[in-house]
C-alpha cells in the first residue's frame, strides 16, 4: 500500500508540474500576443504631465489634457485610436475675466455632465495677502465643447481649506453623489515622523515636509464642497511600515525634504473603492504610483501590499523613469488604460505621455503592465 501511496504522489506531483510549465508557457504565449496585437506605443508625442484622458461619445474621439504645452492655461489634443494624436491648441486660458490663478496650472481633469464640459485643475491664486510662495487652489472652468473655450465658473478658487491643494480628482457615485480628491500641498507642512528623525540623525534634512491626499463631497453643480474634508492618505510614519521604503525614496536617496501622496485617482470595481496615488518627487526618477483600497468612498483606505504597481525599469535594464501621476482610461472597448507621464534615457527630462494596461486580477488586485516602450 505504501509503496502505491508514494507511486501516486510521484504521479501527481509530476502532473502538477506538467500543468505548471504548460500553464507558464500559455502564459508567456498570451503575453507575447498581447504585445503583437496592441504594441507599444510609448512614450506619446505629447509633452505633457499629469495627463488625463477622457473619452466623448457623441465625436466618437478621445481628449487628452494635461500639464504643458502652453504658458498660464491648457492645451488639449484628439485621437481616433489612442495612438495618432492631434494638437488642438489652446483650451483654456488665465487671459479671461473671471480668472483667478495667476500662474502653475497644474492637473487639469475634464468631466462630462449635463451635456457641458467641466475642467478641474490646480493654480496659484492671485490673492495672496502674505506672498506665500505656493498659493494653490482648484478651480472650476466649462465649456460647450472637449476643445473649448473653457470658462471659469466664479472667478474664485472652489474652496479654500486654510492651506496649498492641487491635483482635484472627482468620482460620481452610483447614488448620485459627488466627491472631490485633492492632495495637501508639502509646503509649510512639516510632519514628525521616523523617517524625519533618520534624516536629521543622518544630518540630511531639519525637517521633512509632506503633501496628504483629502476627499470631501462635492455639491451637484460644482460650485461648492459639502462639510469637512477628510484626511484618507499620508506617507508611513514609522519606517518598519512596508510602504515606507518606496514612499520615502526622495527623501532616503538625498534628494529632497519632502515626501509626497499626491495625484490621486478613485474609481470602484464591485463593492470595492480603488484609490490609485503618487508617492516621491515629480521631478525625479523615483516617482512612482501605489493603489488603495476602501469600503465607501471617503475610506478608511488601505494600502496594497503589492505597492508599488508602476516605478522606474532602469534598474532592471529598462529606460523609463519618473513615472506617476496617473489617471484610468476605460476605452471605447472596455479595455482599462493607466495614463501617466514618465521620462525616459533616451527622450530627456521632458515628461511624456504613457499609456499602459491596467488589469484586475481574479483576487482583486491592480496590476499595471508597464512600463513600456515602443520598438526601436
Amino acid at each position: 500500500m505504501n509503496k502505491y501511496f508514494f507511486t501516486g504522489v510521484a504521479l501527481l506531483f509530476t502532473v502538477i508540474s506538467c500543468n505548471n510549465g504548460s500553464t507558464q508557457n500559455q502564459d508567456k504565449k498570451e503575453a507575447e500576443e498581447k504585445t503583437e496585437v496592441y504594441g507599444s506605443n510609448n512614450p506619446l508625442d505629447v509633452a505633457f504631465g499629469d495627463p488625463f484622458i477622457v473619452y466623448d461619445n457623441e465625436s466618437d474621439m478621445y481628449y487628452m489634457y494635461g500639464t504643458g504645452g502652453v504658458k498660464n492655461g491648457f492645451m488639449a489634443y484628439s485621437s481616433k485610436d489612442l495612438k495618432t494624436w492631434e494638437k488642438r491648441g489652446q483650451v483654456y486660458s488665465s487671459d479671461q475675466e473671471k480668472s483667478w490663478g495667476t500662474k502653475d496650472f497644474w492637473a487639469p481633469e475634464v468631466y462630462k455632465r449635463n451635456g457641458k464640459y467641466y475642467m478641474f485643475y490646480s493654480a496659484h491664486w492671485k490673492n495672496n495677502p502674505n506672498n506665500e510662495l505656493e498659493n494653490y487652489k482648484i478651480g472650476v472652468a466649462v465649456s460647450e465643447s472637449p476643445t473649448g473655450p473653457f470658462e471659469d465658473m466664479t472667478g474664485e478658487p472652489l474652496f479654500d481649506p486654510g492651506y496649498p491643494i492641487i491635483d482635484a480628482n472627482v468620482y460620481f457615485a452610483e447614488d448620485g453623489k459627488l466627491y472631490l480628491y485633492y492632495s495637501r500641498c508639502c509646503y509649510k507642512h512639516a510632519v514628525e515622523s521616523e523617517i524625519a528623525d533618520w534624516a536629521r540623525e543622518k544630518k540630511m534634512f531639519n525637517e521633512i515636509e509632506e503633501s496628504w491626499i483629502y476627499g470631501v463631497e462635492l455639491a451637484g453643480d460644482f460650485s461648492s464642497v459639502i462639510g469637512e474634508p477628510v484626511l484618507l492618505l499620508r506617507p508611513p510614519v514609522s519606517m518598519s511600515d512596508q510602504q515606507a521604503e518606496w514612499e520615502s525614496r526622495s527623501v532616503t536617496s538625498g534628494e529632497v525634504n519632502r515626501r509626497w501622496t499626491e495625484g490621486s485617482y478613485l474609481m470602484k470595481h464591485n463593492d470595492t473603492y480603488y484609490m490609485m496615488y503618487s508617492a516621491n518627487f515629480f521631478g525625479g526618477k523615483h516617482y512612482a504610483v501605489g493603489y488603495a483600497t476602501a469600503n465607501s468612498p471617503l475610506g478608511p483606505f488601505q494600502k496594497s501590499e503589492t505597492n508599488p504597481i508602476l516605478q522606474k525599469n532602469t534598474e532592471s535594464g529598462g529606460i523609463v523613469s519618473g513615472t506617476g501621476h496617473n489617471s484610468v482610461l476605460k476605452d471605447r472597448d472596455g479595455k482599462m488604460w493607466c495614463v501617466y507621464h514618465g521620462r525616459t534615457s533616451k527622450t530627456g527630462d521632458d515628461r511624456l505621455v504613457f499609456l499602459d494596461e491596467l488589469q484586475l486580477t481574479e483576487n482583486g488586485e491592480l496590476k499595471v503592465n508597464g512600463p513600456t516602450v515602443k520598438a526601436d
